[in-house]
């Protein structure tokens, strides 16, 4: 993405004394404008990620049918002309005149906010959309959507626009009277979702193969009808989450063959609108552990995806610490003077589902990102306590190798802090910043930046080409360690030289864990931006993974923070006598041809392909990649830090089967192979 302009402090604070501030000053929005006007309220920011929210929003009504014992078959089509539908078998909306309110069911369920059958004890016990917000929000943000219901023997159907009834509930034909479901098409509204209105298959089939896991019994089916896309696939998992643990763990080297499978019921009290009584809530879950570094544990609330965890992530964790050190100490595997195991020793290389079902679930947001209903961290805390107990009383070798497996983490994590401490301090009590770092004059972090550069010739061209003002510039001698595959050997990674150079030219300390003395503070950062740039060649591009494999593991706070760019070089230069233009890729650098040419065929052009940034004098190099004015950056930025970290694992680590898995299922969609 271009860089953008920042205006002057000055503007930014300024607030004028002539507002006025009266009665007529005070609006109140209606019906589904207040979602039109502020959809990050309802689906977050409404980019891809908040696009397909609208498909989740709907397709979790379908999921609360099967949840309430209705529904079998859930459809998603992609259609041609860009709209998608999510239809299902369970009891079909209800399409009677509602006798408050005057309209039918349907239509009041799908315009009139916190309108729904999820109230107190309705029709739904265990569901994820309590809020009655969901499908009226994605018909708020719809160009146009239908929903069609089969029902008593007839399929009536309504239409909207933005919200708005633009087609009454009418009947448009009949079925068998066993046949009974809700089928939702919408197509998105452009101006709301400015940066797409596609839908992606692989997007919605991630989303959709999780609901089948979680769902035991459920057959989804996905469909994509566009013709340069189309693609089919049936999701249908008969174990359900033990299937998924399993998948979850493909490739990798159990430490155990058979998943751990822990479930329970509790009652709590559940507070129906002033009324308090006790009801059911249940628990699923299962993990494995595996030989990696990483833990990678997903929680569900009746089938929503809570991203940030919550109280059943928070009960797991202070079970299973609890569980494996008191079973570890009775069993005197752990010695009396041995220091208890943390958290992080005994999550290290878990996979794990957390998969609750419980009436009456709370959210921190409309995205249902986070569980905080306080009492399913004992709920969960609970079954997983005494599960494990018995399942490691039962399975002794087992509970061994697990308790093993922490120990020795536990051992490598304290001669990894050594380690790091030592070499640390070193680093950054050396003599100042590295002697190959050209600094800017300006000490301002915010108003400065540094260019990290592959080799000296580069680094030349961009000493001599930068604004010595504010651009600093870092060059790096050939590539940088692979610190994926140093994961256990800290010393190495720390004593390499480049590595070194970077901690102590960016001065804000090194380590992800908040918690460590020295970790990396975005705060402590002597620039602003961190900007990578490095040839446009295969070798570059490597070197530039290498370094966000470095950035990523012990400066994690830099990219998460948005402090972390790419520059992007151009691949040509396109000249006509004195006329020169750069090109990024090779369709733009064709398209420059033809414009250069200007209907002559017979015009001589000159083309120049830059291998290399040294090979461009100061000059160019300022102009096509260093300065604000015209050059392209793209910003690093993270949007599912999960699967971040796996693809890391996959494309860095030591695991050649993953990495090989990926590359064949990913190589027909390369382009511009520079071989």
């Amino acid at each position: 993405m271009s860089e953008s302009q920042e205006g002057s402090e000055e503007e930014n604070i300024s607030v004028s004394n002539e507002q006025e501030y009266g009665a007529s000053q005070i609006d109140k929005l209606e019906g589904l404008e207040a979602v039109r006007k502020r959809p990050g309220m309802y689906i977050g920011d409404p980019d891809e990620r908040g696009l397909h929210h609208c498909v989740f929003e709907v397709l979790d009504n379908s999921i609360d049918e099967h949840l309430a014992g209705y529904c079998d078959l859930i459809k998603i089509a992609i259609h041609v002309d860009g709209s998608i539908s999510i239809g299902d078998d369970g009891r079909g909306i209800p399409v009677e005149v509602h006798p408050k309110f005057g309209i039918p069911a349907i239509e009041l369920v799908l315009t009139s906010l916190h309108a729904g059958g999820k109230f107190g004890q309705g029709a739904y016990k265990y569901s994820g959309g309590l809020h009655g917000v969901g499908a009226k929000c994605v018909n708020a943000l719809a160009d146009w959507f239908r929903a069609e219901v089969r029902r008593e023997g007839k399929v009536h159907s309504i239409t909207f626009e933005r919200g708005k009834t633009t087609k009454p509930l009418e009947v448009v034909g009949e079925c068998p009277k066993e046949q009974t479901g809700t089928s939702v098409t919408f197509f998105p509204d452009a101006t709301i979702f400015t940066d797409t209105i596609e839908f992606k298959f692989e997007r919605l089939a991630k989303r959709l193969r999780e609901l089948a896991f979680l769902n035991p019994g459920l057959i989804i089916e996905l469909e994509d009808e566009r013709p340069e896309s189309a693609e089919k696939e049936t999701f249908f998992y008969a174990k359900g989450i033990e299937e998924f643990v399993a998948q979850l763990g493909e490739n990798k080297t159990l430490v155990h063959p058979d998943p751990v499978i822990l479930k329970g019921k509790r009652k709590v009290e559940v507070d129906y609108d002033g009324k308090v009584t006790e009801d059911d809530v249940f628990a699923d879950v299962v993990f494995q552990y595996n030989d990696s570094y990483n833990d990678q544990i997903l929680c569900y609330a009746n089938s929503i995806p809570n991203a940030d965890g919550g109280t059943h992530l928070t009960g797991f964790r202070g079970a299973l610490t609890r569980s494996i050190n008191q079973y570890a100490k009775t069993n005197k595997i752990l010695k009396d003077k041995d220091a208890a195991l943390s958290g992080d020793d005994v999550r290290e290389g878990i996979v794990c589902v957390i998969s609750i079902k419980m009436p009456n679930p709370r959210f921190s947001s409309q995205t249902k990102d986070k569980l905080i209903n306080v009492e399913m961290e004992g709920v969960v805390g609970s079954i997983v306590y005494e599960g494990l107990q018995k399942y490691f009383e039962e399975n002794p070798s087992l509970a061994k190798m697990i308790i093993d497996k922490a120990v020795n983490a536990a051992r490598a994590r304290e001669a990894a802090r050594k380690a790091r401490e030592t070499v640390r301090k070193s680093v950054l009590s050396g003599g100042g910043l590295p002697g190959k770092l050209a600094d800017c004059s300006e000490r301002d972090p915010a108003k400065s930046e540094i260019y990290i550069v592959e080799g000296d010739s580069a680094g030349g061209s961009a000493k001599s080409g930068r604004n010595r003002l504010n651009q600093a510039i870092l060059p790096l001698r050939g590539k940088i360690l692979n610190v994926e595959r140093q994961r256990r050997n800290l010393v190495k990674v720390f004593q390499n030289n480049e590595i070194q150079t970077m901690i102590r030219a960016f001065g804000a300390g090194v380590g992800n864990n908040p918690e460590d003395e020295g970790a990396f503070n975005t705060e402590k950062m002597r620039y602003s931006r961190i900007i990578i740039m490095t040839d446009a060649d295969i070798d570059g591009a490597h070197i530039r993974t290498l370094m966000m494999t470095f950035l990523w593991r012990f400066m994690r706070p830099a990219i998460i923070g948005g402090h972390v760019y790419i520059a992007q070089p151009p691949l040509y230069q396109v000249s006509k006598g004195r006329i020169s233009k750069y090109a990024f890729s090779e369709s733009e650098r064709d398209e420059l041809i033809t414009e250069l040419k200007a209907g002559n065929p017979a015009a001589k052009i000159g083309i120049q392909r830059y291998k290399g940034l040294g090979e461009m004098n100061p000059d160019q190099l300022w102009d096509t990649t260093m300065n604000p004015e015209t050059r392209t950056m793209l910003k690093v930025t993270v949007q599912d830090a999960e699967a971040s970290d796996r693809m890391f694992e996959i494309l860095m680590g030591e695991d050649v089967p993953d990495r090989r898995a990926f590359i064949e299922k990913y190589a027909k969609e390369v382009t511009n192979l520079d071989i």
